[in-house]
């Protein structure tokens, strides 16, 4: 199964993701994964995407969509993954889609992790206390969590326009959470009888 994973931060996505990848056995594909690897393995579009970050600017979309696409054309995602953390906007995601087509394949399925914003902040500033992170103020935080609604909101339309996203209770034990999403996919897996 090719998925995308979207949850705002503190959303419990990483734990979630863990779970997910060992439950389907894929691979699990981040970003920032897959942009180090490009520039360990010394690519072309690692080459550029290090200058940027060595500089501390953000990676084009053009270079973050290239370094994913070229991730999944390793023979280990031939029967999927789990893409978190992409796409991030909705040209990164028109331009995937347009990859996938191509090569005649496309998503499965588009998992949002849904968690009220109080419920957030809570998780967000008791993970801060518990990992010493001095990123991770009230201030910090609220910004976040609006740039995330900001650039995520054009994804949620996009792929219900498209009707592959399917919207997860995020509120509970990482156990409930998980449990909701395994019935989810075994569903979406099974076909439209299930």
């Amino acid at each position: 199964m090719l998925i995308v994973f979207l949850g705002p931060p503190g959303a419990g996505k990483g734990t979630q993701s863990q779970r997910l990848v060992e439950y389907l056995g894929i691979p699990h594909l981040s970003t920032g994964d897959a942009l180090r690897q490009a520039i360990q393995e010394g690519s072309q579009l690692g080459k550029s995407a290090a200058g940027y970050m060595e500089s501390g600017q953000l990676v084009p979309d053009e270079l973050v969509v290239g370094v994913v696409i070229q991730r999944l054309q390793q023979s280990d995602c031939a029967s999927g993954c789990l893409l978190d953390g992409f796409p991030r906007n909705l040209q990164q995601a028109q331009t995937l889609d347009d990859h996938l087509n191509r090569h005649n394949r496309s998503l499965d399925l588009v998992l949002e992790l849904s968690v009220d914003i109080q419920e957030l902040q809570q998780r967000m500033l008791q993970r801060a206390e518990i990992e010493s992170r001095a990123d991770d103020t009230p201030e910090a935080i609220s910004k976040r969590l609006q740039v995330y609604r900001s650039s995520t909101e054009p994804l949620t339309s996009y792929y219900s326009q498209h009707d592959i996203l399917i919207t997860v209770d995020g509120m509970g034990s990482p156990d409930e959470v998980s449990g909701r999403i395994r019935a989810i996919i075994d569903r979406v897996k099974n076909g439209p009888s299930a």
